[in-house]
């Protein structure tokens, strides 16, 4: 049986620290708008490894592959569906070449996004094809020497577990995180909470699951908040939030996080019981390399509330604020109530 890098990592650490932005920084080092990012693993593979070396650099313990949109439907727009296999494959076999001349364990965890479509009964994809479609993609990643499949940015309860039953064929363990963007909730309407509910139903259970992207640092750890009452004292939750608000400046888009910033984010991740913590859109090794010198100095607190979040952070919309209006005090290393039995992890 193939070992569990995660498990035995979580086994022996408080928290681990995910890497950050692939779009945001691929745009600096010359992709342009409107190019699959993927298509760097064969085209331009220095620059792929470059962005993951100095991710370990400022020391990360996950790095996720350029394989995002390396679905059939995804690379479909960029005439490169047949290609699934050899651009996974790629995008892992360059993130291992790099956690592998690391010189501490790095774990690779294959990057899956969601397909761009919208599943039956709401739209016309087939759960079945959505599954099929996602197998394809993690089998490839697996292959090419990937740890972890990451499921990241879902939207919809369908394609969430369409998405698990497919990752699953890979034999891999299974990470999942949805986004929260749209008051609180993920565009396709579902609440914080319910990601809970989802993880309990998945089958096989997730290795950990949490939030990404969403509206900003705030966001992020509010959504986080309202999930963690809900939440078994043995479940790994995990937040990579977006470095700041985007903001158009001079034809591009930035973010207005700083290293700062960021650092209290990770900071603030870890007192809501968070044990993977990493960055999303607008994240640099920069603002990682902060998040990492904080975390690795950071003296728990007790469990902030929402008006502690925005003090620190920043405003948060009126969706997050709602979910987590109930009172939340304990600190990470009080037990939460559990809620059934002994849950097993991939």
């Amino acid at each position: 049986m193939p070992t569990n890098l995660l498990q035995e990592m979580l086994a022996e650490r408080e928290w681990l620290l995910a890497d950050g932005a692939t779009g945001t920084n691929y745009f600096a080092m010359g992709l342009q708008s409107g190019d699959a990012p993927e298509l760097w693993n064969v085209d331009h593979p220095d620059r792929v490894a470059l962005l993951h070396q100095q991710f370990v650099d400022a020391g990360a313990d996950i790095i996720l592959t350029n394989s995002f949109g390396g679905s059939a439907y995804r690379l479909k727009l960029h005439q490169a569906d047949k290609r699934v296999r050899e651009l996974n494959r790629a995008a892992a076999q360059v993130a291992r070449g790099v956690a592998d001349a690391a010189g501490r364990s790095v774990i690779v965890a294959g990057s899956v996004g969601p397909t761009g479509e919208i599943l039956e009964p709401v739209g016309a994809l087939s759960a079945q094809d959505a599954a099929a479609a996602f197998a394809e993609q993690a089998k490839a990643l697996a292959e090419g020497g990937a740890d972890v499949i990451w499921l990241e940015t879902m939207s919809s309860k369908e394609e969430l577990q369409a998405a698990g039953a497919g990752a699953a064929e890979a034999g891999l363990p299974i990470v999942a995180t949805m986004t929260f963007d749209t008051n609180g909730s993920t565009m396709m309407g579902v609440p914080p909470a319910q990601l809970v509910d989802i993880y309990r139903e998945t089958v096989p259970r997730l290795s950990a699951y949490g939030a990404n992207c969403g509206v900003g640092a705030a966001d992020l750890i509010g959504t986080i908040l309202a999930m963690h009452d809900k939440a078994d004292t043995r479940d790994v939750l995990v937040a990579k939030g977006n470095c700041g608000i985007p903001q158009f400046i001079d034809g591009e888009i930035q973010y207005s996080g700083t290293p700062d910033l960021m650092a209290e984010y990770a900071r603030l991740a870890r007192d809501t019981g968070v044990r993977i913590i990493g960055g999303c859109c607008g994240t640099t090794p920069a603002h990682l390399a902060a998040m990492r010198e904080a975390l690795e100095n950071h003296t728990p607190r007790s469990q902030p509330d929402i008006d502690q979040i925005v003090e620190r952070l920043g405003p948060v919309t009126a969706g997050t604020r709602q979910a987590c209006s109930h009172d939340h005090t304990q600190t990470p290393d009080e037990p939460r109530r559990s809620r059934g039995g002994r849950r097993r992890r991939a």
